[in-house]
């Protein structure tokens, strides 16, 4: 039987279309055939109705059968009326014009309802929408501001722009270079080009007895079960050394062979020297430049900036002549264009620049900028004042050529009469009246500024010159006060930072007077009682300081003195000003006047004695003591200032009686450890050791004093007194640190390390975590050669206190092997911050390893961090001594000696010293740099 085709079969039973792939099937009319007619309304109502008799129930109303209605039903039909139509109650009213007036004012305030709901809601609106394009730039946006600076763009940056050029191959060779893939060479091959291309020069013997020449190089054996690790290596450094040698001196040779053009030292030489246009991409860059151009010329051929860009590119490329043509014809098309003039005078010769400025000037008499270039096109100054009385002719508004006419001029009194003609056509200049001022004898020019305030009255510029005329005249300046008030009537007064500006541009110039005037009357302009008004004037001055104007600081200080005449701040800051940039005279005056505002200041009346003292003036310095006593009767300060006086002066009875008063009339507790020091210093040690004990009677707390007990008994070699002293201000002064430093060092000096030990034990415990309790712990240990014992404590030191540069230092620089100090000096510097002790510790690491340049400066980050710190100086000026200039150390002298250290763990100890009472900062500088180690 012939089997039928699969798509002629006829469909099984039951078969759906589409269900097996989800398709689900539907009923049409033609399934169920045509649809019939249903019965009628009337049919349905007559069965309903027999239905509902047959039940013994009322008919149903839905197909209009009758059904009984209630009384309430029109009350039920009033519910659901329309409430617009006014019934029922409202029926009978009446709507006059008092109801109408309420709607009005319902419907008004809908209105003003709706109007501020619409405001609130188109505000919220606006935000939304801002926070959402500020968060959501457009691409327009983002480059707002760069379009507005694309306005500011001269024309020859426009024409100078470079083509993009086509980047596609140059993008795929990228993409194919990197998908590139790099293998490692191995070590074998390496070692066989130990030796690639070298010659050998040994002999060997064969076994006939021939000499034939040995081969050597690789380390490997032929079948390669032996490596020579020693002849890799050396292949490894010598690749290297080849690569590095090539990196430094620029060789033509690279290391992979291939030869590179690059010379270092003259590659941007040959850059200036190249030549445009020679290479393909360059020409074809031009080319497609060229075709714009023109098209740009030959679209809008009225468009000045084509024809000039278009004569650049030419002239880039080395065609003058055809720049020419260009810029020719473009004077042709657009010949109201100046910069197109300019342009083709540019590019031509002087003489036909001639011709085409006398063209342009033609076709633009009134362009300024074309006759100046006229003018400088001559040689002969004749012909450049005939050409610019000619341009003045024809534009005899114009500043620019009054200016040139006058400077070309060299008669002053011809100038003046060019000025005096100018200043009638255009009043309005500022310079020129200025000009005029300055070539005309001083009356003059006071009636020509006179007249120059009429025809500008807004002309700040004008008052100032009259200011300095009448500081050269008069050698006074009254005309500022009259110059405020003109200015702020005009409502032209500039601000107060502007004045400032002309007070220090006045000063530089050497017009002091005028620059105090300008600051008296201008700097309290803009500012009420209310604002900070002293800590601005004192931020002006140090402002002015900064750039170098003392004499503008100097007035505004002079200022602020006259407005708040009792504030400490304002008299130190102008002192410091005139201690550093004036003169001893000017500060002895400023700090008697200082004196004289602020009498209860013992700072001012201390600085006074001072400069006295120091300048030589011993008797002005007692006397100015004397006045200070008087005005602070009870004051220590002034009291050890005295007998600091008569000590260095070598008064001794007369310091002692003062200390005696002092003691009497202020006896506080640096007044009895004064007194103590200088009874010691004198060599009166009974006398120092009475008075150490009626100190420690009335101030049993003062640390200082049992210090200078117990160091008094240790210098007299009596320990066990010394050991009590020390004992019982611990006990007395438990938080003293120096105290506990100083008892266990004299156990360690008595060699009790096992007292010394027990000591700093119990000072740890009442002062916990002090880096120099735990340093002092260390150093006893190192010192008594228990390194072990002294890195143990160190350790635990560190847990304690992990950020002491301190510690730090002594670890590295004591306690670490040379090689381990640099990464722990790194390691010190991550946890400590700006800390000068360690920063003397990087210093001197640089300084052993021989890297000068970075210990110099390492050394000075550690005198700005702390100037104070006399062991920084002392480290410097060691270093300064083997590898600094003289100019370098004195210049490191003066400033220690300007800073008066008095801080530092050896510094303290010989500065205090009764051996080196009396001596200089540079004697104690050179006493400390020998105990350093």
């Amino acid at each position: 039987m012939q089997k039928r085709n699969f798509l002629n079969e006829e469909a099984p039973a039951n078969y759906v279309a589409g269900l097996g792939r989800g398709a689900t099937g539907f009923t049409t009319r033609s399934d169920i055939g045509p649809a019939r007619e249903g019965p009628s309304e009337e049919a349905i109502k007559a069965a309903l109705t027999r239905r509902a008799e047959q039940l013994g129930q009322a008919p149903p109303t839905a197909y209009g059968a009758k059904e009984k209605k209630d009384d309430n039903d029109d009350d039920d039909a009033d519910r659901y009326q329309d409430p617009e139509n006014e019934v029922g109650l409202f029926a009978s009213g009446a709507y006059d014009e008092e109801d109408d007036e309420a709607d009005r004012i319902y419907q008004s305030v809908d209105e003003r309802m709706e109007k501020r709901r619409k405001q609130r809601r188109e505000a919220r609106e606006a935000a939304e929408r801002e926070e959402y394009e500020r968060k959501n730039p457009k691409i327009q946006a983002q480059f707002a501001d760069l379009k507005r600076a694309m306005g500011e763009i001269t024309d020859d940056e426009w024409a100078n722009i470079p083509e993009v050029g086509d980047l596609t191959g140059k993008n795929r060779k990228a993409r194919q270079n990197l998908r590139q893939r790099f293998y490692a060479v191995p070590d074998s091959v390496i070692a066989g080009a130990v030796g690639a291309g070298a010659f050998d020069t040994s002999i060997a013997a064969d076994e006939d007895g021939t000499m034939t020449g040995v081969q050597t190089g690789g380390g490997d054996s032929q079948d390669g079960t032996m490596t020579n690790f020693a002849d890799i290596g050396a292949a490894k450094n010598k690749v290297l050394q080849v690569h590095l040698d090539k990196a430094a001196t620029g060789g033509t040779e690279s290391v992979l062979g291939t030869s590179s053009t690059i010379d270092p030292k003259g590659y941007l030489t040959s850059l200036n020297k190249s030549v445009i246009g020679k290479s393909e991409a360059e020409v074809g860059d031009i080319k497609r430049v060229r075709l714009l151009l023109d098209s740009v010329i030959k679209t809008n051929p009225n468009h000045a900036p084509g024809w000039i860009a278009a004569a650049r590119l030419e002239e880039l490329a080395g065609k003058m002549v055809q720049a020419r043509s260009i810029i020719a014809r473009g004077c042709q098309q657009c010949p109201k264009n100046e910069d197109v003039w300019l342009e083709s005078m540019r590019l031509n010769e002087t003489q036909n620049a001639k011709i085409i400025v006398a063209n342009a000037v033609r076709e633009n008499p009134k362009y300024v900028r074309l006759w100046v270039e006229a003018m400088k096109l001559e040689s002969d100054p004749r012909a450049k004042k005939k050409v610019i009385r000619k341009a003045l002719d024809l534009i005899p508004n114009s500043v620019v050529l009054w200016k040139e006419a006058v400077k070309l001029e060299e008669d002053p009194n011809d100038a003046k009469v060019l000025l005096a003609r100018a200043v009638e056509l255009i009043p309005l200049s500022v310079e020129l009246w200025l000009a005029l001022a300055r070539l005309e004898t001083p009356e003059n020019a006071q009636a020509i500024l006179n007249k120059a305030r009429k025809a500008i009255p807004t002309s700040h510029e004008i008052w100032l010159a009259a200011a300095r005329l009448q500081e050269q005249t008069s050698g006074k300046v009254t005309v500022m006060k009259r110059a405020v008030h003109a200015l702020a009537n005009e409502q032209a007064m500039p601000k107060r930072e502007e004045w400032i500006a002309e007070a220090e541009k006045c000063e530089e110039e050497g017009a002091v007077l005028t620059c105090q005037a300008i600051i008296q009357e201008t700097l309290g302009w803009g500012l009420d009682e209310d604002d900070d008004r002293k800590q601005i004037w004192m931020e002006d001055a140090q402002s002015s300081i900064n750039r170098g104007r003392f004499e503008t600081a100097r007035a505004i200080y002079a200022c602020a003195l006259r407005v708040f005449y009792e504030k400490k701040s304002l008299w130190r800051a102008a002192a410091d000003l005139e201690k550093n940039h004036g003169t001893k005279e000017a500060l002895w005056q400023l700090l008697e006047k200082a004196v004289e505002a602020c009498p209860s200041s013992e700072v001012m009346w201390m600085m006074l004695a001072k400069e006295k003292w120091t300048s030589g003036h011993i008797d002005d310095a007692r006397l100015v003591l004397a006045k200070a006593f008087h005005q602070n009767p009870n004051n220590e300060d002034i009291w050890l200032a005295a007998v600091k006086l008569e000590t260095s002066s070598g008064n001794y009875p007369q310091a002692s009686d003062l200390l005696a008063t002092a003691r009497t009339e202020a006896g506080t507790a640096r007044v009895w450890i004064k007194s103590v020091a200088f009874e010691r210093l004198r060599g009166n040690i009974p006398a120092a050791l009475e008075l150490v004990d009626a100190a420690l009677q009335k101030y049993p707390k003062a640390d200082k004093l049992w210090m200078m007990k117990g160091q008094i008994f240790q210098a007299e070699n009596k320990l066990p007194p010394a050991r009590e002293a020390y004992a019982l201000g611990t006990k007395a002064c438990p938080h003293s640190v120096p105290l506990w430093l100083l008892a266990a060092r004299l156990e360690e000096q008595a060699g009790v390390l096992v007292k010394a030990r027990s000591v700093l034990d119990r000072a740890r415990l009442a002062v916990p975590k002090n880096p120099d309790l735990w340093c002092e712990s260390v150093r006893v240990e190192r010192r008594a050669g228990n390194l072990p014992q002294a890195k143990q404590l160190m350790a635990k030191a560190l847990q304690e206190c992990p950020h002491s540069g301190l510690l730090w230092s002594e670890s590295i620089q004591h306690l670490e092997p040379r090689t381990q100090r640099k990464p722990r000096l790194v390691e010190a510097m991550r946890k400590v911050d700006n800390d000068p002790i360690l920063f003397v510790t990087v210093a001197r690491n640089f300084w052993q390893e021989r890297k000068l340049d970075k210990a110099l400066s390492w050394f000075e980050k550690a005198i700005v961090a702390d100037a104070d710190r006399g062991d920084t100086w002392a480290w410097y000026m060691k270093f300064l001594l083997q590898h600094g200039t003289e100019e370098k150390r004195g210049e490191v002298v003066g400033k220690c000696v300007a800073v008066e250290p008095r801080h530092g763990e050896v510094w303290q100890g010989v500065a205090k010293d009764p051996r080196n009472v009396g001596k200089g900062v540079e004697e104690v500088l050179g006493l400390v740099m020998e105990k350093l180690e």
